[in-house]
């Protein structure tokens, strides 16, 4: 059976686009996660180079862990249809997303390639925020 398909009403294709939407934001934000585990990784490895990891490298990293793990089950929860969850994420995702525009524009406190892994982290969260706050998911869980 397709979308297409007459017997298919309009309420069951909004409600199969807004699970796939769904779907996508929790990749996406599993995508933020697996970058910023990775990071961690890395500053890990690079920890006695103090022109790749300073305190700034440190704490952002960690920052960054703790609230993609946070986003991600936030993510699944909203994908289970849980409102809270999906107000969370909205909030999450807005507020690291600027977070992540100041730390690139700050001048000298983050070293390049700090600046350029927040950059990947910052396009997947801005696909987030345009998902998250569509009309379509904010309609999905505006009828629940």
């Amino acid at each position: 059976m397709t979308i297409s398909d007459s017997s298919l009403s309009s309420a069951d294709v909004d409600q199969a686009r807004s699970e796939s939407a769904l779907r996508t934001v929790t990749a996406l934000v599993g995508s933020y996660l697996g970058l910023s585990i990775v990071t961690l990784i890395a500053i890990i490895a690079f920890r006695a180079n103090p022109s790749m990891v300073n305190a700034a490298v440190w704490i952002r990293g960690s920052i960054v862990v703790a609230s993609a793990a946070l986003m991600f089950v936030f993510a699944r929860r909203a994908s289970g249809g849980a409102q809270r969850a999906f107000l969370r994420v909205r909030l999450i995702s807005g507020i690291m997303l600027v977070a992540i525009v100041v730390i690139i524009a700050l001048p000298g406190t983050f070293p390049l390639w700090m600046k350029c892994e927040q950059a990947a982290c910052g396009i997947l969260l801005l696909i987030v925020v345009i998902l998250v706050n569509g009309r379509r998911l904010r309609s999905f869980f505006a009828t629940r």
